[in-house]
């Protein structure tokens, strides 16, 4: 087998996030997305001694487990990732794929592994969807829709996305329709990724699913001029007729040269900036640009078994803590504050801590909503904020952004020492990264949990509770002492 063979074989399993194995000639070949069951024609793309890297050329059977998917755009896309697989089959291969790597992260230590946890809904979850002008092919007309599977440029019509709710889809239309026809008469441009020029970049939709509050947001730059254009799509939005409750149609400027959407102003056109969503029987004010989890109904279920978790640690009274006495609370990354919020009734105080002040002010007027008084949030690097914080904490949440946490401030927050640690995570290898370190500092993993928080895509959130381990001679013995040593007096020993 060389580089550029074409070979078959069938994909015996996938790895996190979306890397399929196959045997050929005794060595495995990693294809990316595909199922497992499925027979493939890949060609080898990079042979290296003891493994090689392929491209699926085509599906020559199907996995016995696959049905047809219910997008005509599954397979060009890059949105979805699990489509032709059964809600049921997804859940048990992210499962698989989350233990297999915490299984190799504890070493052989036992912990409890709880399995995955679906989400209450399968289709149209999403409350946040972010679609981009382009064309879908050089010269072609406006398209408003998604990236194309493994392309930075190219996109795909998101008109029938089925992870996105009607109301979106409806907007989405209405847009492209405006925009392209003035795209047709060359009488407006969108933004070119290469040459940095253009006018439309993005369009934002954001709803809530309890209360279907939406907010609309047209993201362009500032090197045309073309208000009285989106002062029209501003009136034919107001004029759809959607299901939920249109909150605010903004337009945002954004000249950076990154294809992400950044807030360089933005202007209300109708209505407000910001919309209310019900978790839990809490309400939190959500902005356009703050962070809040993409699927609300997920999200109770992620939020009410970290309670759940957090619930099991506080049973664990220490010696040291007065009977009775509740815990000081660290949230770390603490976006709008919704655990925050959520673990307050069970906690003396919570401190949150996050990087992005907008979020922080909304974290604040959250708090005030709801009526809960013992949270405190702090914008700024967990870094370099927690020295300045006089409180130090009994438990500690950690729900970092997907890279994980940062390796400089991982041994600070672990100083701490505090019996519990609950890390919720959006990336099992940037959790099973940090996991090293964390096991080091003398915890042990005790449960583990996978939420299906976003149905057939390759992400999966995973909760796990960490416990400092308070058999000090265990450490001892690690680190290569042995307690029955003659030279160690009785009294050395119980010291240990």
């Amino acid at each position: 087998m060389k580089k550029g063979d074409i070979v078959s074989g069938i994909i015996e399993k996938v790895n996190y996030p979306n890397r399929g194995i196959m045997h050929v000639e005794g060595l495995p070949v990693t294809v990316k997305n595909c199922a497992p069951g499925q027979k493939l024609e890949v060609r080898i793309t990079k042979k290296y001694k003891d493994r090689a890297e392929g491209t699926m050329q085509r599906l020559l059977e199907p996995s016995p487990t696959e049905r047809p998917a219910p997008c005509p755009q599954f397979g060009t896309c890059g949105g979805c990732t699990w489509l032709n697989l059964p809600v049921e089959e997804e859940c048990r291969l992210k499962a698989a794929q989350v233990k297999s790597l915490l299984d190799a992260a504890v070493c052989g230590r036992s912990y409890v592994f709880e399995g995955i946890l679906k989400s209450p809904v399968e289709f149209g979850y999403r409350n946040k969807m972010e679609f981009t002008f382009g064309d879908g092919y050089k010269g072609g007309p406006l398209v408003l829709g998604l990236h194309r599977r493994g392309s930075n440029f190219d996109l795909v019509s998101a008109a029938d996305c089925v992870i996105a709710g009607a109301d979106q889809r409806a907007v989405l239309v209405a847009t492209q329709n405006f925009f392209g026809e003035m795209f047709d008469r060359k009488e407006i441009t969108f933004y070119h990724r290469m040459a940095h020029t253009g006018y439309l970049r993005h369009l934002l939709v954001r709803q809530a699913a309890h209360t279907g509050e939406m907010l609309v947001d047209l993201v362009t730059t500032s090197q045309e001029e073309h208000s009285d254009a989106v002062s029209q799509w501003c009136s034919l939005i107001r004029a759809l007729p959607l299901s939920g409750k249109l909150a605010g149609i903004l337009h945002t400027r954004n000249d950076s040269l990154s294809d992400t959407i950044e807030d360089q102003g933005t202007e209300v056109l109708w209505g407000t900036d910001c919309f209310s969503e019900e978790l839990l029987g809490l309400t939190f004010t959500v902005t356009p640009f703050s962070f809040f989890q993409t699927n609300s109904y997920g999200a109770e279920v992620l939020y009410d078994t970290a309670r759940r978790y957090l619930k099991e640690c506080m049973e664990d009274q220490p010696q040291n803590q007065p009977q009775g006495q509740l815990p000081v609370v660290y949230d770390l990354y603490s976006g709008t504050g919704t655990i925050s919020q959520l673990v307050a009734p069970v906690a003396r105080k919570v401190i949150g801590v996050e990087i992005v002040e907008e979020a922080v002010e909304a974290a604040r007027r959250n708090a005030s909503v709801n009526g809960i008084g013992n949270c405190e949030f702090i914008a700024g690097d967990v870094l370099k904020v927690l020295d300045e914080i006089t409180d130090k904490p009994d438990l500690i949440i950690l729900d970092p952004p997907r890279d994980g946490i940062h390796p400089k401030a991982l041994p600070r927050i672990l100083s701490y020492g505090v019996r519990c640690i609950l890390y919720i995570s959006c990336k099992p290898t940037s959790l099973t990264r940090d996991l090293a370190a964390i096991q080091e500092a003398g915890y042990t993993l005790r449960k583990a949990v996978c939420i299906d928080q976003f149905p057939y895509t390759a992400n999966v959130e995973t909760i796990v509770l960490l416990s400092k381990l308070d058999q000090m001679p265990i450490d001892y013995i690690h680190i290569g002492i042995d307690l029955e040593d003659e030279d160690f007096t009785d009294a050395e020993k119980g010291s240990f």
